[in-house]
């Protein structure tokens, strides 16, 4: 067990050193105020505060994670041997700032609780972020920090190393699909195939219309119907598959099929039967518990069980007001923490982590899942080929896989299909499950 002695045990720095080293380095952590009790332990321990106590290992702490509610923060990147860092304590130090309260500061997205510009979706965006001005977007950053304290710990506690070293973990890939469409063509009932069909017209889509008529006529499978497929890959690479179904009404934002389509209600009761599955909340849902409390009870209706995994739609969260409605909702498990117009680690961290409510400064049962990257950011948002966006996911692993973190990826079931402005990315899917099963 690792001992901290610190001047004041505030529900911030349990959940950040929690997370640090219980989540990711799997080291029981304690924490203690009393001096005699910090001296008397043998074993693994390091000193929190503003004043070293002797000899020992001691970080000098920011006041982050001793203040409550939000304030403005001025934020300087500097290096500690080459990765970037804030919350400067001390140049000279072993560690040179503070990468505790640093971790909090990105874990909790404090920096989306004060002012900033949104995006045309109401949306925090990447620009905005200190990850992604300072280039390390890419990069989980948390738990590198956590890897290379954990290296220091080794250093100052040798008799302890094969303890420290032996509760690495395993690399994890999640694969998320998002079915905001279930079909491109079938089941959209009359009203809106016809609509479709008069578009189509007036655009001189003679393909969408040759494609809707061999579709409609059981000629040909709809583009977007791939869900045997993503099942038969599930199986085949024994890979961890989540799919979030669409159940809000029609909309703007929301195309997908009626949820009380009989052949739609059919599809998420088989799919559940093989893979687990979430809600995808509307678009409206952002700030109305209401809606998403519909669509969770709709979801649960069809397939009888709780329904406790969500992804928001367009990836919509405005905090900490969307978390909050998730926790009244009784959802335990999130999976919208990500970017849509690029890839990377919004949290900062590859590691699932709890919701910290600064409002309430308390750490809620909702687990967050970040995610790395997104279909559509790569194809729509990047313009990026299918080679390039292939190999883009793959450094994302590679980064995942030095910390042995999880990465979490989405696709559609219409870019599996490769079909339409998906043309060329319908192998994308399988050859990146295919690379990431050699090192799972």
């Amino acid at each position: 067990m690792l001992l901290v002695y610190t001047h004041k045990i505030t529900p911030r720095l349990t959940y950040t050193f929690r997370h640090i080293f219980v989540r990711i380095l799997h080291i029981e952590v304690n924490f203690t105020t009393k001096i005699e009790e910090f001296i008397a332990h043998e074993g693994l321990k390091f000193s929190y505060t503003k004043q070293p106590l002797g000899s020992e290992l001691f970080i000098k702490c920011n006041d982050l994670l001793f203040n409550q509610g939000i304030d403005y923060l001025e934020i300087n990147i500097v290096s500690w041997e080459e990765l970037p860092c804030f919350f400067q304590t001390n140049f000279s130090a072993e560690v040179p700032c503070d990468l505790f309260a640093a971790s909090f500061y990105l874990i909790s997205r404090y920096e989306e609780y004060l002012p900033h510009v949104k995006d045309q979706y109401e949306r925090f965006p990447a620009s905005e972020s200190l990850a992604y001005q300072h280039k390390f977007l890419d990069k989980p950053i948390i738990d590198i920090w956590a890897y290379k304290f954990r290296d220091l710990l080794i250093s100052h506690f040798e008799d302890f190393s094969e303890e420290l070293i032996s509760t690495e973990r395993k690399f994890n890939y999640i694969s998320t699909i998002d079915i905001d469409s279930a079909y491109q063509f079938k089941h959209k009932g009359f009203t809106r195939s016809v609509g479709g069909i008069l578009k189509d017209i007036l655009q001189f889509n003679l393909n969408n219309i040759w494609q809707r008529f061999l579709v409609v006529f059981n000629i040909r499978r709809d583009p977007f119907d791939m869900y045997k497929k993503l099942l038969l890959m599930k199986k085949k690479y024994n890979v961890r598959t989540i799919f979030f179904f669409l159940l809000g009404d029609y909309s703007t934002f929301d195309k997908n099929i009626s949820p009380g389509n009989s052949k739609y209600k059919l599809l998420i009761k088989d799919i559940a039967d093989y893979a687990e599955v979430g809600l995808h909340p509307s678009y409206f849902t952002m700030k109305n518990d209401l809606k998403t409390k519909k669509e969770k009870r709709i979801l649960e209706s069809i397939v009888n069980f709780p329904i406790t995994r969500s992804r928001q739609h367009y990836l919509r969260i405005e905090l900490p007001e969307t978390y909050q409605n998730l926790v009244d909702l009784e959802i335990k498990e999130e999976y919208s923490m990500g970017y849509a117009s690029h890839y990377g680690f919004r949290a900062s961290t590859c590691t699932p982590f709890y919701f910290y409510d600064i409002d309430f400064e308390i750490q809620t049962p909702l687990k967050v899942f970040p995610f790395a990257a997104m279909d559509t950011t790569l194809n729509d948002y990047l313009n990026f080929t299918p080679k390039r966006a292939f190999n883009t996911i793959l450094k994302l692993a590679k980064e995942v896989k030095k910390v042995d973190g999880t990465l979490i990826t989405i696709f559609h079931n219409e870019s599996v299909g490769g079909s339409g402005r998906w043309r060329g990315w319908g192998k994308l899917y399988e050859s990146l499950l295919i690379e990431l099963n050699k090192v799972l």
